[in-house]
């Protein structure tokens, strides 16, 4: 309305001044003109001198204006925006100890988890290599890759790896069995990161075999160079009884290549070429090959042809079953010292196998002397935690991209995509699950680490270093690691952004109070505690800064409560709104999010944070300006009084969140339209009465986290609660482990949607109770009341999960994301090897400081 009027004003203003052109004086213009001809000249050139002053005048104006702006606002956003600002410190990864030999010999490794077989070198654009294979299900051929449950493999996974330089993985594809072994060497004429081989032994089972499709294996080999440097083929036709030479090429890191093929039976080699940027694709380049020669010619076979310059060359290796066939890598080839043909020898035939053999002993020598199981368990219990290691360490991975994170809200930034990059980074990490999560994520790294700073501590501060590094100029540290065009092809679009404002469990000071510990028990040699001392003198800073983002953005209204931000407070499809960023999803909080909300497992996660802190500044006398600071935080947050008043309800015996709740919430069926007025039906959020503040009546596993911190007294009648709580079937007690959520919420093994399957609301996941388990051996050590009663739990509760774990990976080839509470059923990701792997803790009793 206002619009249109000021429209229709200025209209008529415009219409007056015409008119007013028509009437009167001004109808005898021609002879005002005539009488003014003598002076038109000077009055046109005053018109222009006023019209170039008025110009300067305004356009000084403008300048002077923008500079006094910029004097007296200048904390207007920075070019940079502060949440993609890599945090100002010495970067950890550039310490002397991860530099030299240590950096080459991790250069090369099984570092793309998402594949069933994939080797890359630790650099941002890398010469890679990988397996496929053919297999056979209901007499058709599928083409195997990218690790996937679709392919319905019945067993793989590393059976033994050390992280560094050997492996053994176990597949079974149908009735394929294939196994595959990586070795890699480091001798005279090496290149950068020395020579590496690959074994590939496939069997089959001989009663399943009908046709010839069963017979005849085909496998494919492939190097590729994410630079894009051409690869050059050994030979336009291969006969690998003439020459095993398949490829060669050259790259500033490691020099000249080689990639040599020898078999032990009677191999036929095809080929193909191809140039591409990415490589996530590169499945589908060779079914379109495989499928046009099929189509043209009737052959199950590679084209034999290959594109101008290619930077990718896949070779079909196909024989009759069974058949090994050796891969071997060289580099620094092509100087007079290369030593080729020596080195060729040593990586493949017999060389090979004794090679294999030597690390496989080695491997199971050092299995014994950091776990100590063989005498406590069965051999059955022995080959568990052996898969648990190996899988761990064989699931590392190195990754290379930019995060994409969100617009924070109150930004001035003018940009048309809802993210804003992150710095280019690397990470080097352990994973949760190849096929499901093959990437990093942050509060499932500290778990990880729990077990393999006990293999290699090394591999485990480097690991640290990589994730610390990440931080931002606020301490922020974004919570999913998606590094690359390969990590983003297998991740949702709507789970790939990630929120400056949410946090995540900093689990990775789990691992460094475990160290400060062995470092003061002097369990570290000489050499081990100095670099140990040196890397945390580093991290403080930052590790600081962590801490300090939580204790300013997640705090409470109460002093010393904190709450989990991000939830959503507008749903009206969820049951009860998630907290996401506390990494227990659907765990049951108040149902009505809001800032007065107190969360008991964050209050804890900050004590073990600032307690770690405390402990680090304590090893460096004079270099932390807060130790007080941090030594008085702990006080306040462990003091038992202060928490019992905050959390503990002490009619029901048990540790609660605190926030706008009420009991009274149900999914009910709602009638919709949707296009032309179609009617459907939805599950929405029905509230039937007025929340209020309140302790929030749920009981699992965020009960529990005062026990697990060991903030109870051990002859406080609450501890014989808590006690209580766990031993009782009819709460968290179950016969395979202890269930996440007491059977009495009344959100026990609810949907939190129509399509949001319960997750942390009744299944047993194996990180809170190895926590829980470490807290009961604790309590079963320290003088007590409960003393023998927390060792008689503790000895049942052990002996539940590991043999709850061990007979489910016997009869599936799997561990597993979680495990059911009624049967004990594996649930969730299979070939979940991230903290499902604390089994092997379990069986060897391990509990850190404890």
């Amino acid at each position: 309305m206002t619009g249109s009027g000021r429209r229709s004003s200025a209209r008529s203003r415009i219409k007056s001044k015409t008119d007013a052109n028509e009437d009167g004086p001004l109808r005898n213009a021609g002879d005002h003109r005539r009488n003014t001809t003598r002076d038109h000249t000077s009055l046109r050139l005053l018109n222009v001198n006023i019209k170039m002053l008025l110009g300067f005048t305004v356009f000084t104006f403008f300048i002077i204006w923008f500079l006094i702006n910029r004097l007296v606002n200048p904390d207007q956003e920075p070019e940079t925006p502060r949440v993609i600002t890599p945090f100002p410190a010495p970067k950890l990864m550039d310490l002397p100890m991860f530099q030299g030999e240590h950096k080459e010999s991790l250069y090369w490794g099984t570092y793309r988890p998402h594949v069933y077989l994939g080797i890359r070198a630790r650099t941002p654009r890398s010469l890679v290599a990988g397996l496929m294979w053919l297999g056979v299900k209901d007499g058709r051929y599928h083409l195997r890759h990218v690790c996937q449950d679709s392919d319905e493999l019945s067993k793989y996974g590393w059976s033994r790896h050390n992280g560094l330089d050997f492996g053994h993985q176990l597949l079974v594809d149908q009735d394929l069995t294939l196994e595959t072994s990586f070795l890699k060497s480091k001798g005279d004429g090496s290149g950068y990161g020395g020579d590496w081989a690959v074994r590939l032994d496939l069997q089959s089972e001989e009663s399943r075999w009908n046709n010839d499709m069963q017979r005849t294996g085909y496998l494919f080999f492939y190097v590729a160079d994410e630079d894009g440097n051409t690869l050059s083929l050994g030979r336009d036709m291969f006969d690998i009884h003439e020459s095993s030479l398949l490829a060669i090429g050259s790259r500033a890191d490691i020099g000249g290549w080689q990639l040599h093929l020898k078999g032990m039976e009677s191999l036929e080699v095809h080929y193909s070429g191809f140039r591409t940027p990415h490589i996530h694709n590169l499945s589908d380049l060779v079914l379109e090959n495989l499928a046009a020669q099929a189509t043209m010619f009737n052959r199950l076979q590679l084209s034999d042809t290959s594109v101008s310059s290619p930077n990718i060359l896949v070779f079909q290796i196909s024989a009759r079953i069974p058949f090994k066939a050796d891969i071997a890598f060289v580099s620094g080839t092509g100087v007079k010292t290369s030593r080729v043909e020596e080195r060729l020898s040593s990586l493949t035939g017999t060389s090979l196998t004794s090679l294999l053999k030597e690390k496989q002993s080695e491997f199971d020598a050092k299995f014994e002397n950091c776990f100590k199981i063989a005498a406590k368990l069965d051999s059955e219990s022995v080959v568990v935690g052996k898969a648990a290691i190996g899988n761990m360490l064989g699931g590392i991975g190195y990754f290379y991209g930019q995060s994409k994170v969100s617009l924070p809200k109150n930004t001035k930034l003018k940009n048309h995509d809802n993210f804003l990059l992150y710095w280019p980074a690397e990470l080097y990490t352990a994973v949760p699950s190849r096929p499901f999560f093959p990437r990093g994520f942050l509060w499932d790294e500290g778990f990880h680490q729990l077990l393999i700073w006990h293999w290699d501590v090394r591999i485990c501060l480097d690991i640290l270093g990589h994730w610390l590094d990440l931080m931002n100029t606020d301490g922020w540290i974004p919570r999913e690691q998606i590094l690359g065009a390969e990590a983003l092809s297998k991740v949702p679009e709507e789970f790939v952004l990630q929120h400056p404002t949410n946090g995540n469990p900093p689990t990775l000071f789990l691992v460094l109070r475990e160290l400060i510990y062995a470092i003061k028990k002097k369990k570290f040699t000489a050499t081990e505690s100095n670099e140990i001392s040196s890397f945390l003198e580093r991290a403080l800073v930052r590790l600081e800064a962590w801490f300090q983002w939580f204790n300013t953005t997640q705090s409470g209204k109460e002093m010393s409560s904190y709450f989990w931000h991000g939830r959503d407070t507008t749903t009206i499809r969820e049951l009860n709104p998630k907290t996401l960023s506390s990494g227990l999803d659907d765990y049951p909080r108040a149902s009505h999010p809001s800032e007065e909300e107190r969360h008991l497992d964050l209050r804890c996660w900050m004590l073990l944070a600032v307690d770690s802190l405390h402990s680090i500044a304590e090893l460096f006398e004079s270099s932390s300006e807060h130790k007080k600071e941090y030594g008085s935080t702990a006080m306040l947050l462990s003091d038992f009084k202060i928490l019992n008043q905050l959390h503990f309800d002490f009619a029901y015996g048990a540790y609660l969140d605190f926030g706008n709740h009420t009991e009274k919430v149900r999914l009910s069926w709602k009638e919709i339209k949707v296009g032309n007025n179609y009617p459907a039906r939805e599950l929405v959020r029905e509230v039937l009465e007025k929340p209020e503040l309140r302790l929030v009546p749920h009981v699992g596993y965020v009960s529990l986290f005062p026990f697990m911190e060991k903030i109870i007294p051990p002859d406080s009648w609450i501890l014989d609660k808590q006690l209580d709580l766990i031993s009782n079937r009819s709460i968290l007690w179950t016969d395979y482990g202890l269930r996440s959520l007491a059977k009495t919420s009344s959100l026990y093994m609810k949907h939190n949607t129509e399509h949001d399957p319960p997750y942390w609301r009744g299944p047993i996941w194996m990180n809170m109770n190895y926590r829980i388990l470490a807290a009961l051996y604790y309590y079963s050590q320290v003088n007590g009341p409960y003393r023998e009663r927390a060792e008689v739990i503790y000895d049942k509760l052990r002996g539940n999960l590991i043999r709850n774990v061990v007979r489910n990976y016997h009869q599936t080839g799997f561990l597993w994301e979680q495990y059911d509470q009624k049967k004990g059923k594996g649930r969730g990701a299979r070939l979940f090897t991230g903290w499902t792997a604390l089994v092997l803790l379990i069986m060897g009793e391990v509990y850190g400081e404890t």
